[in-house]
């Protein structure tokens, strides 16, 4: 069957909110233009849609609640995903984060959609919560998962093998159909390895300010080193995510500030001189990450990392090399693994240098936008 030209191609990347976009797929879509790609961008807007025009995207603003809302509300946002597919007629539809995923997929196979990039960047909390009700909503969205992942050219991308096993036993995905890649990728050249600073020594955490990713936990290890009269700055980078159910409040934000335990510098752009800056590399998320970006870019800078055995996290290191693992919700196994590498100078220059090399090897952000490039191809050239 013969090729068609690539530059007619409408590609369309649908995602929960402009940011996360911005931060995680923005170097993707710029390849894809390049390629001639028709690059359509159908997000949730904040503040940054002159942004993503000015890049050169077309963008549908999208009304998706990235927390739980009412079934009212889910149902506005299928169909306003529905209408944008119908109106665009995309080659090719890449999917990413849950919902997206989620309601993207039904609604590819509504509009007659054949090609499906479905990427899988974390289960979310639901999956890792106990309880009756989170079995039951797991219940439910693994069920939208089987019906969202049955394109006829389908690939779905994962970002680490937990994620990979779970939605492979409910959507009873083919090999061929699966594709592994090491999360959203670094730039090698922005984040570039130093020598650990001279000074007092620095301890940073950078997330989005969730109670799932251990935010009380650093604050509670931060405290706990303090007590001991250790000299060491703790610094957390991010600010609270309204929207989302699970996030610390703003009155905690000023709480924590006025302590003075914790360095609380609110939303950074500049996290490559936050890195630069710091002797090691904290992440005590227990939430269901696909792979952590900041535990990358950490890696990429030579910083010794310390994050928890959970999925996306422990993906991203290698134990006792690169950094070290730890129990998640556990404030104690946290400042004892922090104080082991304050205590080890070497130890942490050896583990930075190793993580760089690491980054190297696995996360180079052109590696990663390469990939899904060819992914792209791959589904195109397949006979329809």
């Amino acid at each position: 069957m013969r090729k068609e030209n690539i530059s007619k191609k409408k590609l369309v990347m649908l995602v929960n909110v402009d940011w996360f976009f911005l931060s995680h797929r923005l170097p993707i879509a710029l390849s894809a233009l390049e390629k001639g790609y028709e690059v359509h961008i159908a997000t949730g807007i904040t503040d940054r849609h002159d942004e993503l025009l000015s890049y050169g995207f077309m963008v549908h603003s999208l009304p998706i609640g990235r927390s739980n809302t009412n079934i009212l509300g889910e149902i506005h946002t299928f169909i306003a995903i529905l209408n944008i597919l119908r109106r665009v007629q995309p080659n090719l539809l890449h999917s990413i984060t849950s919902k997206p995923v989620l309601y993207g997929g039904i609604a590819a196979q509504l509009t007659g959609i054949k090609n499906v990039v479905a990427a899988i960047s974390g289960l979310g909390l639901v999956f890792a919560a106990q309880g009756w009700k989170a079995r039951i909503r797991r219940t439910i969205i693994a069920m939208i998962y089987c019906l969202s992942l049955r394109s006829k050219n389908l690939k779905v991308i994962f970002q680490n093998p937990n994620n990979r096993d779970t939605i492979t036993r409910y959507a009873k995905l083919k090999p061929h159909q699966i594709a592994m890649i090491p999360g959203s990728g670094v730039d090698l050249t922005q984040y570039t390895a130093t020598q650990l600073p001279s000074g007092t020594p620095i301890v940073l955490m950078a997330a989005r300010l969730l109670q799932d990713k251990g935010v009380y936990e650093f604050i509670a290890a931060a405290n706990i080193l303090k007590q001991k009269g250790m000299d060491v700055r703790f610094q957390l980078a991010g600010k609270p995510d309204p929207e989302n159910p699970h996030s610390i409040t703003e009155t905690e934000f000023q709480a924590w500030q006025t302590a003075g335990v914790v360095e609380m510098l609110g939303h950074r752009n500049d996290m490559s001189a936050l890195l630069a800056n710091a002797h090691i590399f904290v992440s005590p998320s227990f939430y269901a990450e696909g792979l952590s970006k900041t535990l990358i870019e950490a890696a990429a800078s030579g910083r010794p990392v310390v994050t928890t055995d959970m999925p996306g996290c422990r993906d991203a290191i290698i134990p006792n090399a690169t950094g070290l693992l730890i129990p998640p919700r556990d404030p104690s196994a946290l400042a004892n693994a922090i104080e082991k590498l304050l205590l080890n100078t070497q130890l942490c220059q050896t583990m930075g240098n190793a993580g760089r090399q690491l980054a190297e090897e696995r996360y180079s952000i052109k590696q990663v936008v390469e990939t899904h490039l060819n992914i792209y191809e791959e589904l195109l050239n397949q006979p329809q």
